[in-house]
């Protein structure tokens, strides 16, 4: 991973401005920390978890026994870790209550678990109508932050959402599939053979399993899964 770039005086202005206290907890930060504190930090570590499907394990694994008998279509899934606290407010903050900004320190704790970037990076795209709602596309930001770590690029269009669907979280496994039944269409483009699909959570699995599923047909031959939280449901 390249190094993060050091900060200007006007960032560290801007950062002492407007963020002074931390974003989990709300105790004023010290001068060398940013977005939150110290102690919030160290609940951050990332538990051991399958490689290839993201389930929390005993141990760091390639593959998992689930992973053995029914894999996912990707190659690779990287998280920061589970959709519980801290994390979850951290999400909640970003997706719901307009902090776009968080994108930027969220991409670079993920960057840290990122081994083999790709080059080219696919945020999971919006309908129209959760757009102008939220007015900003949580995976895109993450996208874009990502890229500037990696030097990797970022194409925003190349998946099309066709439809509206319901959250994916309260739906059964039947229910989810028919769900995300041509919900999506990968536009023509020129694609590496290695890209990375970006999203926020992945909570079942099914968004990502169906874009993956496009881009192979499409002809690529490597798929990774960059995501921050990772929610322990039935992946199939």
């Amino acid at each position: 991973m390249m190094p993060n770039k050091v900060l200007s005086w006007r960032d560290n202005l801007y950062h002492q401005l407007l963020f002074r206290h931390c974003s989990l907890c709300q105790l004023p930060l010290t001068q060398i920390e940013r977005y939150w504190c110290n102690h919030c930090i160290t609940n951050f570590p990332t538990p051991p978890y399958c490689q290839h499907c993201g389930t929390t394990t005993l141990s760091t694994v390639a593959h998992c026994g689930r992973c053995l008998s029914k894999p996912p279509r990707w190659q690779r899934l990287y998280r920061l870790g589970e959709y519980r606290p801290p994390l979850q407010q951290l999400v909640h903050q970003l997706k719901f209550y307009g902090k776009f900004w968080l994108a930027q320190p969220l991409a670079q704790q993920l960057a840290r678990q990122i081994t083999q970037p790709a080059p080219l990076l696919l945020p999971v795209p919006l309908h129209w109508r959760r757009y102008c709602q939220r007015g900003f596309n949580q995976s895109h930001q993450l996208a874009l932050a990502l890229a500037t770590i990696f030097n990797s690029r970022v194409n925003h269009s190349a998946f099309q959402r066709l439809r509206h669907t319901p959250s994916q979280q309260q739906l059964t496994k039947t229910q989810r599939r028919h769900n995300l039944q041509q919900a999506f269409a990968l536009r023509q483009c020129a694609l590496p053979d290695h890209v990375a699909i970006i999203d926020d959570v992945v909570t079942t699995g099914a968004t990502v399993n169906q874009l993956t599923q496009l881009l192979i047909h499409h002809g690529v031959k490597h798929v990774d899964i960059y995501t921050l939280c990772h929610t322990e449901q039935s992946l199939n």
